[in-house]
């Protein structure tokens, strides 16, 4: 676990290593000068001496890896930044200040952060729980009308993009029919628990319907090959319920897959659901990501891009803690 917490963190300077030159090294080598970058980030009146005086400011005429330098040194020990009016100080874990609206970028991912978690947490328990119950039960019924009629809706799950479910449901469930929140229900600002539930519950059913499809084809193919085994026909030749059988012998050894998956996708889901905040316009993450983007605001897109990855590798770290509970084998290794 040292060495993987280790790597974790040379990842996480290797990953934003990366975005750094995307953004900067091969503009330059499109032809692209400092000027060019920074014409970005002034006015549509301003002159050649403003738009250059700009560029040094913000330390487009330092070499590429000074600049990384400074915002690797700013997340381990702080940094110094000006922007005009005077230096000031970005304590430790600074990512830097946004290019155009000059706040720092830290405090703005820790403001959106609480609708991103909120979506995740709530979606994820509903997709494992719905998808792996379901593809249990398909696997104890192969070929029934239940099994048919439970992988044809999983199939449709995965084949339909988030933004095209988001839209529909929005359109019949909200605008048609009026049982949930309307698009841009900012949770965060709920009166109370039903509220904050009842703003995220058409955003977290139709994330989960996307994901619960994969994890229900998923379970259903782990339980089929499981349920076969020698040792599930000696459990119930020793006499055990069939609930015990397959809870315990047969779902246990089917879940080691499902939780690699799982890491993963709560992972991803934390560093910013883009389609889901966006078709439902939620203030998360995934929304400030796509606004970085869209106006090429190099520190936001360093910033989202460390959150994500830390995420990811933080989700990894503990789906390998778990398998050791699921799979006494992995502590017998």
């Amino acid at each position: 676990m040292i060495r993987r917490v280790i790597g974790a963190v040379v990842l996480l300077f290797i990953v934003t290593a990366v975005v750094f030159v995307i953004f900067f090294l091969v503009p330059r080598i499109g032809g692209a000068s400092v000027d060019d970058l920074a014409s970005r980030y002034v006015g549509k009146s301003a002159g050649a001496e403003q738009i250059h005086q700009t560029a040094v400011r913000l330390g487009f005429t330092d070499p590429i890896w000074v600049q990384y330098g400074r915002f690797a040194k700013g997340i381990v020990a702080g940094a110094d930044y000006d922007y005009g009016a005077g230096v000031e100080h970005c304590p430790a874990p600074c990512l830097g200040y946004s290019f155009l609206t000059q706040n720092p970028v830290l405090p703005d991912l820790l403001d959106r952060l609480p609708v991103t978690l909120s979506l995740a947490s709530g979606a994820a328990f509903l997709w494992l729980l719905g998808g792996v119950a379901t593809g249990v039960l398909s696997a104890l019924r192969r070929g029934s009308v239940l099994d048919r009629s439970a992988m044809g809706v999983a199939l449709a799950g995965v084949s339909l993009p988030i933004f095209f479910t988001g839209l529909l449901s929005l359109s019949i469930f909200s605008y048609g029919l009026g049982w949930t929140a309307p698009g841009g229900a900012n949770p965060m600002a709920a009166s109370s628990p039903w509220d904050w539930a009842y703003r995220l519950l058409l955003p977290w059913i139709t994330l989960a319907f996307l994901y619960a499809a994969a994890y229900a084809r998923l379970t259903r193919a782990g339980m089929l090959e499981t349920m076969n085994e020698d040792y599930i026909r000696t459990a119930r030749a020793k006499g055990l319920r069939e609930r015990e059988v397959v809870v315990k012998h047969g779902l246990r050894a089917a879940l080691t897959p499902i939780l690699t998956i799982f890491g993963l996708d709560l992972g991803l889901l934390l560093g910013g659901a883009i389609l889901t905040e966006t078709t439902f316009s939620l203030p998360g993450i995934g929304q400030y990501a796509v606004q970085a983007v869209t106006n090429n605001d190099l520190p936001k897109v360093l910033g989202v891009t460390l959150l994500g990855a830390a995420f990811i590798i933080v989700a990894n770290l503990v789906v390998d803690l778990l398998y050791a509970v699921v799979d006494p084998r992995v502590r017998a290794a």
